[in-house]
């Protein structure tokens, strides 16, 4: 069973930085895209960013330009640096992996790590 573990959530102050960090795990086939998705009370589940085994992006509007994604395919890690966060960003923040496979994606997510931003 693939395992996801992520860490580096916390609080902060609003203008301040964090970096998620997530470790995937009993994985026996490459892994397509890496990526973060974030919930917060009431909402729904919103990818933040993703990136492809290709090297191609994707970030939500709303972090572009203050968040960066970046994976190790060695290691089959993903992070996620948040810069200048905003008491907007506070999350529950999961990361999420998709395997595709013999014409089939398989998706997994993390256990999700808190990020609150507030003063």
């Amino acid at each position: 069973q693939v395992q996801l573990v992520e860490s580096g959530g916390g609080l902060v102050q609003p203008g301040g930085s964090l970096r998620l960090s997530c470790a995937a795990s009993r994985i026996a086939f490459s892994i397509n895209t890496m990526g973060w998705y974030r919930q917060a009370p009431g909402q729904e589940r919103e990818l933040v960013a993703d990136l492809a085994r290709s090297g191609s992006t994707n970030y939500a509007d709303s972090v572009k330009g203050r968040f960066t994604i970046s994976r190790d395919n060695t290691k089959n890690t993903v992070d996620l640096q948040m810069n200048s966060l905003k008491p907007e960003d506070t999350a529950v923040y999961y990361c999420n992996v998709k395997i595709s496979l013999l014409g089939n994606e398989y998706v997994y997510w993390g256990q999700g790590t808190q990020v609150t931003v507030s003063s």
